[in-house]
């Protein structure tokens, strides 16, 4: 155990880069206040396709991270595997303009750093993902055994009971935050709502609003964050198992009998209004539906239940944005594109690194202070 003191932390954002890392430092001995803009996994976590995988071409750290944040999520299935929110059964990938040899050269890529992955026919997808209308897949497709899915708010309800057993404290509705600072290190958390959280550690976790946070400690983290949209549907018989990864729609099995559907052919199509909110035409949502439906077998009619709208968070070179501020003392970011993936890994990580004082090696090339030099 550590023997350094307990610690109060506040952590900004309650999507699943907060809630995870909260909890970890409950359970390092911390006391902790989360504190969120509006109501939990109301952000980007409400509305991921949280897919389980680190599939195709990226670095080998964070092939390494993100692999190792799926073994955190096998560990959390081991304990429970009847979790309807949490499943792995498999990837089935396919672009949009692959040629045989590009297609190959994924499959190739993937096992040549020891991926699970496998090349199929199109006689063969049926054999590794049940009820898919092969009509609509290639001659070959890739098909990935170890990915899985999440519901991130279900994740986010079943680790809150945990913080609330632990005793950390709640703070919802509060508007936007901002981060307190004397003498270039993080006391606190103010609010738009009036209220103030001291504290000698701050974590900025509200996903794509963390580079304006940070911003205003004179800190830049760029961002290449698109507007997206993930659809929900009513429950269907649809007997899908995998995630799909396909030219004009990606889905996954939902709790309850419904798919999660998504894809960014459509983002110029979304509208920002005057209020900030973002809308869609019902038509563009019928098409992703549509094309959802023509990769089921029998091709069930798919009636959306609901669409939610708003920034995916993207630093702007791909990479996660992880750890402490160089210019701001105990301030601490956790910034990615792959929440869902990263999501129990970088909450445990952070903590650590929160509650020893100690850097971790897999979050060396993932630093903020990489956009300053």
């Amino acid at each position: 155990m550590s023997t350094l003191p307990p610690k109060r932390a506040a952590v900004i954002g309650g999507g699943i880069l907060g809630v995870s890392t909260a909890v970890h430092l409950l359970r390092g001995g911390a006391s902790v206040v989360l504190v969120t803009e509006t109501e939990l996994a109301s952000g980007a976590t409400g509305r991921s396709l949280s897919w389980l995988n680190s599939a195709g071409e990226r670095s080998t750290p964070y092939h390494e991270l993100r692999q190792t944040g799926i073994d955190r999520y096998r560990t959390l299935f081991a304990a429970d595997p009847s979790r309807e929110w949490l499943r792995f059964d498999g990837g089935l990938y396919w672009g949009k303009s692959d040629t045989l040899e590009k297609t190959k050269a994924r499959h190739a890529y993937e096992k040549s750093h020891g991926y699970a992955s496998h090349l199929v026919t199109i006689d063969e997808i049926s054999a590794f993902t049940p009820n898919i209308d092969i009509g609509q897949a290639p001659d070959h497709a890739v098909f990935n055994p170890g990915e899985g899915w999440v519901s991130l708010p279900h994740l986010v309800e079943f680790l809150m009971q945990e913080f609330n057993a632990r005793g950390g404290e709640l703070r919802t509705n509060e508007g936007k935050a901002s981060v307190r600072t004397d003498n270039g290190r993080a006391t606190g958390v103010s609010t738009a709502s009036g209220n103030t959280y001291a504290a000698d550690t701050v974590v900025v976790a509200c996903g794509a609003q963390t580079p304006a946070v940070v911003a205003e400690l004179g800190v830049e983290i760029p961002q290449a964050s698109p507007v997206s949209m993930l659809v929900v549907t009513e429950p269907a018989g649809h007997g899908v198992k995998s995630v799909l990864n396909t030219p004009r729609a990606a889905l996954r099995p939902s709790p309850g009998g419904r798919l999660a559907v998504d894809h960014d052919w459509y983002e110029d199509q979304i509208v920002q209004q005057a209020d900030g909110s973002y809308s869609v035409n019902d038509s563009v949502v019928k098409e992703l539906l549509d094309e959802a439906s023509k990769l089921i077998d029998g091709n069930p009619p798919l009636q959306p239940e609901s669409w939610k709208m708003g920034l995916k968070p993207i630093p702007a070179d791909g990479e996660p944005v992880l750890g402490e501020l160089e210019t701001v003392s105990s301030c601490f970011t956790a910034f990615t594109h792959s929440g869902a993936t990263l999501g129990l890994i970088v909450g445990e990580l952070l903590a650590d690194e929160i509650l020893t004082g100690d850097k971790h090696p897999m979050l060396s090339t993932f630093r903020p202070g990489r956009f300053s030099n």
